[in-house]
């Protein structure tokens, strides 16, 4: 990312992890690199095959680097290295790798920011992390997006109960995940699923609306327990975010899938106009912690900070404000004095670039202002010239920095900072 990019990527992390700071999740930084005989107890083989993987020169064991960072937060938890006071509320900022053909359309090099609430199995829970995904996404000053809400028991359920193999089952996921219904079909036809069963599978990825989608979801699911409780649950967790006023941003979707198998409970993905894919998502896990030795009911959620970029560029979020606060000259026997003024400037919060005034005539002057112009500096100010006197400072501001003044040196922090 070339400058300007980046800077305005950076405040979009930062505004995210003051805001996950806030609502009380402590930031984590996990390792880049993972032996792969530690960590793979949280990947799923798909997933393994999709890692980039070398050998360590000391020990000869894999390594990889890092495709995801809830394992690795998983594991980093039943270690008992964050404390054992539930729930923990974790966060983080890092970059996931994972090879992808270059047709898919997916960068291989994925940054993310996201959260973890670890240790309770509850409908408030499910509730405050997806809550938590739409105030980040209020804050970053985006409106028009969806997040799609929907249960994985439910779908899993619906091909249980079929006596499809368990292939059959996970290739069937995988088209419902897509929204691939002739793929699906010609799967449960293969796997020879009657078709009164086969009809309300192929009928649950298009179930996504408002309540009439539980409605429906309760005819299919007749009195099959596990797809009863799993509507149950969505549909507390739907009505708590009702009442907290989120509803216009909610929509169920009963073929709703994450693309990570430890999923079991909840999930969601986010989408926002004029974005052709999620900007990131999450869900319930339950039992992932779990492989590594410590049984901890969690939920998460991770935002795709490219995608996110692109959303907020799309509806002018993302331009960037003025290039520095004040942009500050002197001639070059003035340095020692200019390198005082920019950093007590820099301490009462200001962003300061200093200049070096070459010549000490009005040309020389105008020549400076023409450069604060370029950086699209909000104010220009100068000292050390003959026409400014000692302890003074010609001070630009306004459209185009052209209202001058003179003021004392000591009074420039007060000016600048004057609304």
């Amino acid at each position: 990312m070339l400058p300007d990019a980046a800077q305005r990527v950076r405040r979009l992390e930062e505004t995210l992890l003051a805001l996950l700071g806030r609502w009380g999740y402590q930031e984590i930084i996990p390792p880049t690199f993972e032996y792969l005989d530690v960590l793979s107890a949280g990947l799923e083989p798909a997933m393994i095959e999709q890692c980039y993987k070398f050998a360590d020169r000391t020990t000869g064991r894999i390594l990889l680097l890092r495709p995801d960072v809830t394992a690795q937060i998983a594991r980093i938890v039943a270690m008992g290295m964050v404390g054992s006071s539930l729930p923990i509320r974790l966060s983080y900022r890092s970059t996931v790798f994972r090879y992808e053909p270059e047709h898919a359309g997916r960068e291989r090099e994925i940054f993310q920011v996201g959260a973890e609430l670890i240790g309770v199995d509850d409908v408030a829970m499910d509730a405050e992390i997806i809550a938590l995904m739409i105030e980040c996404l209020r804050q970053l000053g985006l409106t028009a997006f969806t997040i799609s809400l929907g249960h994985v028991g439910f779908f899993k359920a619906l091909l249980a109960r079929t006596g499809m193999s368990p292939e059959g089952r996970k290739r069937a996921e995988q088209a419902a995940a897509r929204k691939d219904l002739p793929h699906l079909e010609d799967i449960l036809a293969q796997e020879r699923v009657p078709k009164s069963a086969a009809r309300s599978i192929l009928e649950a990825p298009n179930l996504y609306g408002r309540e009439e989608v539980l409605r429906r979801g309760r005819a299919l699911a007749s009195h099959d327990r596990r797809l009863q409780a799993s509507l149950d649950r969505l549909t507390k967790v739907y009505r708590l975010l009702v009442e907290a006023g989120l509803k216009d941003h909610l929509l169920l979707d009963l073929g709703e899938f994450r693309g990570f198998d430890y999923y079991d409970g909840v999930v969601f993905d986010v989408f926002a106009d004029g974005v052709g894919c999620e900007l990131g998502g999450g869900g319930r896990y339950n039992n992932l912690i779990g492989r590594f030795g410590r049984d901890l009911p969690s939920t998460g959620f991770a935002f795709d900070v490219d995608r996110l970029f692109q959303a907020m560029e799309r509806v002018g979020e993302g331009t960037s404000r003025a290039g520095v606060d004040a942009l500050v000259a002197a001639p070059a026997r003035c340095f020692g004095q200019l390198f005082q003024v920019a950093r007590l400037l820099r301490e009462a919060g200001l962003r300061v670039l200093q200049g070096v005034l070459r010549g000490t005539d009005a040309a020389a002057i105008e020549a400076m202002v023409d450069e604060g112009r370029r950086l699209a500096a909000s104010s220009v100010v100068i000292f050390g010239a003959p026409t400014v006197a000692a302890g003074e400072a010609l001070l630009m501001t306004g459209p185009a920095v052209s209202r001058r003044k003179t003021v004392k040196i000591q009074e420039l922090s007060a000016r600048l900072l004057k609304p």
